[in-house]
């Protein structure tokens, strides 16, 4: 992983945006992208904290295109974790990943399980989002499929998250 560069779809608070900066080492390079300004001025200064000088934050609407101000073709991998759920415009998200993502890059989907249950996550009031909100894993590599990328592989993300691996 040293030396990619990576674009981190809705980075909320950063955890996984620091988490890549320090694995791709000072020839690496991410862009932490959110529309939540207080969670880009999250990320720098934990940033800053850390020392790390190869992440970049910018605001951005990923369900309009073009909107990240990334240049094309320029991502080995694009990170969209936890962030599908919250949108109706999935397909348009796909449209600016596909965008910035090299061909062949590599594009990774954490997302929430569906029918995973408040008793099953040990709380009385749920954990997550409602499951309304929640999509199929079969729906999204259908998604995914006919946004153009190629099922690279699944895993296992836990007990209430899915990941699937595709290429572009």
């Amino acid at each position: 992983m040293p030396g990619i560069r990576i674009a981190d779809f809705g980075s909320g608070a950063g955890h996984i945006a620091i988490l890549v900066a320090q694995k791709t080492g000072q020839n690496g390079y991410v862009i932490a992208l959110d529309i939540m300004e207080d969670k880009l001025e999250s990320i720098k200064a934990r940033a800053r904290a850390s020392g790390l000088e190869n992440i970049e934050t910018r605001r951005a609407n990923l369900e309009v295109y073009g909107n990240t101000e990334i240049a094309d073709e320029t991502q080995d991998m694009v990170l969209l974790v936890n962030i599908l759920f919250q949108s109706t415009k999935k397909p348009d998200i796909l449209k600016e990943a596909k965008r910035v993502l090299k061909f062949g890059g590599t594009i990774i989907v954490v997302d929430w399980k569906k029918g995973v249950s408040s008793a099953q996550s040990g709380s009385k009031h749920g954990f997550g989002p409602p499951d309304e909100l929640r999509t199929d894993p079969e729906v999204m590599q259908s998604l995914f499929t006919e946004a153009g990328f190629t099922l690279s592989h699944t895993f296992d993300a836990g007990q209430f998250h899915y990941g699937i691996i595709f290429k572009k």
